[in-house]
């Protein structure tokens, strides 16, 4: 009897120590869940302050002279724009980080900064495949488009969030290959239906565009203090009635928003004004307006200074501290009143 005491009593031992290993053993594989979880968590983090770093400007002649090498052609007129449009989509989409407006999982998931930075490239991009293909490539109102210009341009607007079925890049890629297969076009002498008209017209046309854009974007930089602003639109004919005047304030949760979407867009403007100086250069000296492009050129290059604060400050105007939408908007301004002034030259005989 006591042998069988003895054991049930040894069994009992044997469970106990058991079920303190398993008991240790739990704990174990929890420590090892948190520090995985920690680990990945540093990861993103720094993922995300590498990602977050705006990409540099480049050189777009040393840029276009690269792709005419690789190609084994001449660089010819309209040559430097389209090789400039296709560099600065190629950025937007292989900076660090890649395209970050459809991700869907961390760290992407969490930057907003420069996927507004995307956004202002993009409507560049946008806006000046479309001066391409309806204006720069065609001799006259009624010329035919480029066939392949007529692909890259619906591609470049093809939804800017989209994951996957298909994803954004994808599309964008495809409009990217049509601007080569274009670029490749032009610059075969044997080739004559691909063709870029350097004509003081289609310039007005697209820097209209560009005006139009930045007069909305310095508006809302402004706002980012609050304006009271009168309606200059109450005297127009229009459908509802509207206030004599408004308060107009961008929310606290929209200031950096509007910031990197102007940065994005001052970005990607600097790199076609300098392919315009190129390709547009006749042009410009018989209009005596060189000097006011490189004056754009220059107030566009003050927008891309570099960010000592690790967040965007909103100070009042004359207050203590600094209100970088109101810096941006000052740069902006100037660049757009120099727009207004050289469009009003390129219309002069």
């Amino acid at each position: 009897m006591s042998g069988l005491q003895d054991r049930i009593q040894d069994t009992k031992e044997r469970m106990q120590d058991w079920a303190d290993d398993r008991k240790g053993g739990g704990k174990g594989s929890k420590n090892i869940v948190v520090w995985l979880v920690a680990l990945y968590l540093i990861i993103t983090v720094v993922l995300g302050i590498f990602w977050s770093q705006e990409p540099d400007d480049f050189d777009i002649q040393a840029n276009a002279a690269a792709k005419a090498e690789q190609m084994g052609v001449e660089v010819v007129r309209g040559f430097t724009t389209t090789a400039t449009l296709m560099k600065v989509t190629d950025t937007l989409q292989n900076k660090p980080g890649g395209y970050l407006s459809n991700d869907i999982t961390p760290p992407g998931l969490w930057l907003d900064n420069i996927p507004n930075w995307e956004f202002g490239v993009l409507v560049q991009v946008r806006d000046f495949s479309r001066a391409l293909r309806k204006d720069f490539s065609r001799s006259q109102s009624q010329s035919t488009e480029d066939k392949d210009l007529a692909i890259a341009e619906p591609q470049l607007h093809f939804d800017a969030n989209s994951t996957f079925l298909p994803a954004t890049e994808s599309e964008y890629q495809r409009g990217v290959d049509a601007l080569q297969s274009y670029l490749e076009r032009l610059s075969d002498p044997t080739e004559p239906t691909a063709q870029f008209y350097a004509r003081a017209d289609n310039l007005r046309q697209w820097l209209f565009d560009v005006e139009t854009r930045l007069g909305s974007l310095s508006q809302r930089l402004s706002a980012s203090v609050g304006q009271r602003r009168l309606n200059e639109d109450m005297n127009i004919p229009h459908s509802t009635e509207t206030p004599d005047e408004e308060i107009v304030k961008t929310s606290w949760g929209q200031i950096d928003d509007v910031f990197y979407e102007a940065r994005g867009t001052s970005w990607a403007l600097l790199h076609l004004m300098r392919a315009i100086e190129v390709d547009f250069r006749e042009v410009l000296e018989k209009k005596n307006a060189l000097v006011g492009l490189r004056q754009i050129i220059r107030e566009l290059e003050g927008t891309q200074e570099a960010l000592w604060s690790p967040v965007i400050l909103n100070g009042s105007g004359f207050g203590v501290f600094a209100n970088h939408s109101l810096v941006m908007a000052s740069y902006i301004s100037r660049a757009n009143a120099a727009i207004l002034d050289l469009r009003e030259l390129l219309a002069q005989g």
